[in-house]
């Protein structure tokens, strides 16, 4: 079969003429999906930007073809690229609700969408776009045509962008992290529906990922990149179950599982290199934190070399032999039973929460939403439990009424025993004390014009602490969370993703309080990243007694953290018991739709497994294997 693209010793470098991408080879075929892995820094999505010669300023193609229907991309010009994109070549971004116009109805981006690509007369513009949002699975599609993308979900709005994409029947989509931003079950969906439509059509399609379980599941072949290199390339199955370059093992030991023995996950020192740090790594560029690096890695360029049938890895002898003990030697973890005898450090009885409608110009009030319902829960010292659901479940509500963030309508709040449910000096002052939350988003959660010193100890101002004693305190903090204390002058921008997590989680440990709220704080990371945020946690339970409250979407995380977890659905907790019971046996169908919506290891099983769909959830539809 014929390759619609092939990238053949592909470079990309700086002004300064370091290699940004270093000599990429790869190809996809008509009707194949290669998945593209890598976590951020890896040069994925500049591989995207090489297609659609969308480079950043400063750097150039410097060796190496893209070819594309006997047309070499990084050759033709600029108007002859124009012809192709969005007629031979579509792209699907991350960010859906960026990527639609906000001020525009999706009917009228649909439209210029056409009438860009050509091909069909502006009288069949609407019949055409009702069918292409009706192949996505999108109920209702006329209606959707009046919209505006703020008024539909992230999922609806990721549907949208994929029947553009395909709306011209193209040669190549390319797909850059189209899922990360979505719920479990509306990415099995999405996952669901732009794999029909790719194998309708017979396109073929560059998959961007960061997981490598989605990518095995979706992709003939994969192609794992470090540093701007692919350092292994073979069919998906073989390169999830049998990975054989280090850093490949080490991905897949960083992810939790939903099931079997818990292992503590596997981590890297330090981060990926830079572009700046490129240029003092002549050898292999993963030499640095490779787990069993041959000193004669650093020196050389690895050579992609072929180990099996069309399976292909960037790594010496020595380095992939012994790499296959890395995984075996974590030792197995098992969560500590909660201290039952002790007072509770939280309890919720009855908690509600009811966001009236708003009134129209008649004064007619609108229903309005009760965004969570009769909610009771008892979290115990040194218990960590996870609160699991879909966006609009609730749970990041019940985290803000925990804070004190919002007042409950109705219910109870009991902090180390006392009511706090009404925010007077005494309850906020106990809160403050006793509970602390970690956000989602460190970027925006750190003041960008203070030094992660004063960022850390902001707790200690009203005190009237001194310069030394926040120093001394901050330095502490930084170990505590496995920071170095070099990075107690620099300021967030400063820092990676990562690092600014563990600040934010280091904020929050100043007044030694007895339970940590976090609300997503593992969604935005890379996978090596998010493990080391996860066993920092563990950690701090076993050195402080600590108790949390983690609100997430991703059932693996809270399985490999919590004892206990919660479901929740439409503001109602719909389950709740042991972790290992709960998803080992679910019993409500709420339930039973996001278990089967995770990806599981064992590629023979189906995915997403065939679940019943409550008629409401207008994200759970049609469940089928891929």
């Amino acid at each position: 079969m014929a390759d619609v693209l092939r990238a053949k010793n592909l470079t990309v470098s700086s002004a300064g003429g370091i290699a940004v991408l270093r000599d990429i080879s790869f190809a996809v075929a008509r009707g194949e999906i290669i998945g593209l892995v890598g976590e951020s820094g890896a040069g994925k999505s500049m591989l995207g930007r090489v297609i659609a010669a969308n480079l950043p300023g400063g750097f150039h193609v410097s060796e190496g073809s893209l070819d594309f229907g006997g047309a070499d991309l990084t050759r033709i010009t600029g108007e002859a690229r124009r012809q192709l994109l969005g007629r031979e070549i579509a792209f699907i971004p991350q960010e859906p609700l960026t990527s639609l116009n906000p001020v525009l109805t999706i009917g009228q981006q649909f439209s210029e969408h056409l009438a860009r690509i050509g091909g069909l007369p502006r009288s069949a513009f609407r019949e055409h776009i009702v069918q292409a949002l009706a192949d996505v699975r999108l109920r209702n599609p006329e209606d959707l045509l009046q919209r505006y993308p703020f008024q539909l979900s992230g999922g609806m709005c990721q549907r949208v962008l994929i029947a553009m994409a395909f709306a011209a029947k193209p040669a190549l989509v390319i797909a850059d992290e189209p899922t990360t931003a979505l719920d479990v079950s509306t990415q099995a969906t999405v996952v669901q529906i732009m794999r029909r439509l790719q194998r309708e059509q017979g396109t073929a399609m560059v998959f961007i990922t960061h997981d490598l379980r989605l990518a095995a599941r979706v992709c003939n072949r994969i192609a794992v990149l470090y540093a701007g290199e692919v350092i292994e390339e073979g069919p998906a199955g073989e390169v999830l179950e049998a990975p054989r370059h280090p850093y490949t093992r080490v991905l897949k030991a960083a992810n939790p599982v939903l099931s079997g023995p818990r292992h503590r996950l596997r981590t890297l020192p330090d981060q990926m290199p830079t572009v700046e740090a490129f240029a003092r790594l002549p050898g292999c560029r993963f030499a640095t934190r490779c787990p069993v690096a041959d000193p004669a890695c650093a020196a050389a360029i690895p050579t992609l070399r072929e180990i099996a049938p069309a399976h292909f890895v960037r790594c010496s002898d020595a380095c992939g032999e012994r790499a296959a003990a890395l995984v075996e030697a974590e030792p197995i973890l098992v969560p500590p039973a909660a201290d039952k005898g002790s007072e509770p450090v939280l309890v919720l009885e009855g908690l509600s929460k009811h966001y009236p409608g708003k009134a129209d110009w008649l004064g007619r009030r609108k229903p309005g939403t009760d965004a969570v319902k009769n909610v009771g829960l008892t979290v115990q010292r040194g218990e960590f439990i996870g609160i699991v659901g879909e966006s609009g479940s609730g749970k990041s509500t019940l985290a803000r009424l925990i804070a004190g963030l919002e007042t409950p309508t109705d219910g109870r709040i009991l902090v180390a025993g006392e009511d706090v449910t009404r925010a007077d000096s005494k309850a906020r002052a106990l809160r403050l004390e006793t509970l602390q939350m970690v956000f989602q988003d460190p970027q925006s959660a750190l003041n960008p014009r203070r030094s992660i010193d004063h960022i850390v100890t902001q707790a200690m101002e009203p005190t009237g602490a001194s310069r030394a004693e926040r120093l001394e305190r901050a330095r502490s903090l930084l170990a505590e969370t496995k920071l170095s204390g070099e990075l107690l002058e620099r300021y967030p921008a400063q820092l990676s993703g990562g690092q600014k997590q563990r600040v934010n989680i280091a904020r929050a440990l100043c007044v030694t309080p007895h339970l940590l709220i976090a609300d997503e704080i593992v969604s935005g990371l890379d996978v090596s990243v998010q493990a080391q945020i996860l066993n920092l946690l563990l950690d701090l339970r076993a050195a402080r007694d600590l108790s949390l409250v983690l609100i997430s979407h991703d059932l693996a995380v809270v399985r490999y953290l919590c004892s206990r977890v919660v479901i929740m659905h439409h503001g109602v907790v719909v389950e709740e018991g042991e972790v290992d019971r709960v998803f080992g046996d679910p019993q409500h169908p709420y339930t039973r739709q996001l278990i089967a919506a995770v990806p599981p290891d064992d590629l023979d099983t189906p995915w997403p497994a065939p679940v019943a769909v409550e008629p409401d959830n207008a994200e759970g539809l049609e469940r089928a294997s891929i």
